[in-house]
């Protein structure tokens, strides 16, 4: 059968063409067609030709007790808004989806008795107007004060918070639920202060990661600083105060470890020894300290690290 031809007038299936519409599919025509239970619906050239016994998708299906399938669609259950017939199941049953945003396939018979209201989130927080009712309840700091018109693009609902420090913005109902929101930002700020304040930075580099060095959990050799090349050889590099310092690429994992670790020795342990003895020196001098600032600076040459600090001390 050509392509393009016209396929007005002809049956396929349960269907009858009408007409021929302006779209396409897939490349494909769309027509215009008319099932024997005189619903109306749009099906491609390609679905026409290659589908055996083709319906409109709520034609009457043999289930055990041979009745033609209620039409269900865009009705409303609860927290559940029918989209459409669910496919190739033994019982007739229907595409759903929760107001949380959540779809799912339930039965016609678990739908109309009421077993089905919900994906399941309505067992944890009650129901209002067909919403999960969330109204002066508490999710970390924010508070939520009324569901709004607003939805995302999964359907949940917005609702209006307060937050603990006096901001007030809109949060989707799985958020919350969920726990991805338990502030306006404020709690993050104020952890990310806090633990600025637990650390020390100097120049650049945290004086407690480079005491307390541990390897990256998405280091793909296993040791930090080293690093796998095309060529099977290990690459392994070293940074302070914001420097990075290729040491070398050599054929051993093992021999690329023990680079890796007189790097830290000189560098990492290095830096860090020379801080805390300027900075015993500084609290029993502090005129001292204003005179002498902290200062430790590193150069890469000839393949070996030349350190300059203003510390006296063996670094």
């Amino acid at each position: 059968m050509p392509r393009n031809k016209d396929l007005t007038g002809m049956k396929f299936g349960s269907l009858t063409v009408l007409d021929k519409t302006d779209g396409k599919e897939n490349g494909y025509t769309r027509w215009k067609c008319q099932c024997v239970c005189k619903r109306i619906c749009i099906v491609n050239t390609k679905r026409l030709r290659s589908v055996k016994n083709i319906d409109c998708g709520f034609h009457s299906k043999k289930v055990y007790r041979g009745s033609i399938a209620h039409d269900l669609t865009n009705q409303k259950f609860g927290q559940l808004t029918v989209i459409n017939r669910a496919e190739n199941t033994k019982r007739v049953s229907w595409v759903c989806q929760c107001t949380c945003g959540k779809q799912f396939i339930v039965r016609a018979q678990d739908l109309k008795n009421g077993k089905v209201i919900s994906c399941g989130c309505h067992r944890k927080y009650p129901l209002i107007q067909g919403k999960i009712d969330l109204k002066n309840q508490r999710f970390g700091r924010l508070v939520a004060q009324y569901s709004t018109c607003k939805r995302n693009k999964k359907g949940s609902v917005y609702w209006h918070c307060v937050c603990d420090c006096g901001n007030e913005l809109d949060v989707t109902e799985d958020c919350l639920v969920h726990g991805h929101y338990k502030s306006c930002g404020c709690l993050k700020q104020e952890i990310k202060d806090s633990i600025n304040q637990q650390l020390t930075f100097v120049d650049g580099s945290c004086v407690q990661w480079l005491k307390h060095r541990k390897s990256r959990k998405d280091n793909k050799s296993g040791f930090r600083g080293i690093y796998p090349t095309p060529s099977g050889k290990w690459k392994v590099m070293i940074g302070l105060q914001n420097k990075r310092f290729y040491i070398g690429t050599f054929d051993s994992y093992d021999k690329a470890i023990e680079i890796r670790l007189n790097a830290e020795s000189v560098l990492h342990d290095g830096f860090v020894q020379a801080y805390e003895s300027w900075q015993a020196k500084s609290q029993k001098d502090p005129e001292w300290a204003k005179d002498n600032p902290f200062f430790f600076k590193v150069k890469r040459l000839d393949n070996q690290f030349q350190i300059q600090t203003n510390i006296k001390e063996k670094v």
